[in-house]
């Protein structure tokens, strides 16, 4: 088994608000296209029904399967503007230099925080570096490969996108990668079975509840 990373042992600064006496947090999970955060995501929110994830907004169609509200919030493009134009995200951007936007709703967080939960974003770096500008006080966890060539592998192994998205996929990876030290801890997914085990000790170590708060207001 890997060893666990380093994280601190320090209570984490909440949400406090008169609705609920617990503070609520924020999570912040990011990593490279092809780590596997997804499926820790998966993993994590089954064996955590405490943790809320925060549905992301986009302009990009769905996909096959994919269900409003459930996947994403499938924005127009003019909706998308309309809402960015008056603050109601708190973070947004172009991702990998598509069309397509993608962003976190205000009303996806605030009001959940406000009511001591906790919220679980997966969103990358850049949304990251937005997202501690207004809650500096998020637990931020980045998931990164035992070893970098493996991103290219498991994308590869997808079969899913041409040469050339792969390539830009890897471009933007690197650059995460290069930008890891902004978050306050990181987990290697080489198993991911331990890579699970080490976001838990690191999520129980800054505070959350063992079990759902049953007094909490619905997501």
């Amino acid at each position: 088994m890997l060893p666990l990373p380093h994280f601190s042992t320090a209570p984490a600064v909440g949400y406090n608000d008169k609705m609920s006496d617990a503070p609520g947090q924020l999570v912040v999970i990011s990593g490279p296209s092809g780590v596997g955060k997804s499926t820790l995501l998966r993993r994590l929110l089954a064996d955590c029904p405490q943790l809320i994830p925060s549905i992301s907004a986009t302009t990009r169609p769905p996909r096959e399967g994919e269900q409003d509200g459930v996947d994403y919030h499938f924005l127009a493009a003019a909706d998308f503007d309309r809402r960015r134009a008056a603050g109601d995200f708190i973070e947004c951007c172009q991702v990998y230099g598509r069309q397509y936007w993608y962003g976190t709703l205000e009303d996806e967080v605030s009001p959940r925080l406000a009511r001591g939960q906790w919220v679980v974003l997966e969103i990358d770096v850049e949304g990251t570096l937005s997202i501690l500008e207004r809650y500096p006080q998020a637990v931020t966890i980045f998931v990164e490969p035992a070893d970098p060539s493996q991103l290219e592998q498991r994308l590869r192994g997808r079969g899913t996108e041409s040469p050339e998205a792969i390539a830009r996929r890897l471009e933007v990876a690197h650059r995460e990668l290069s930008e890891s030290h902004h978050y306050r801890h990181r987990v290697v997914n080489d198993n991911v079975d331990d890579a699970l085990a080490a976001m838990k000790t690191i999520l129980f170590a800054a505070g959350l509840p063992e079990q759902p708060n049953r007094q909490q207001a619905p997501a």
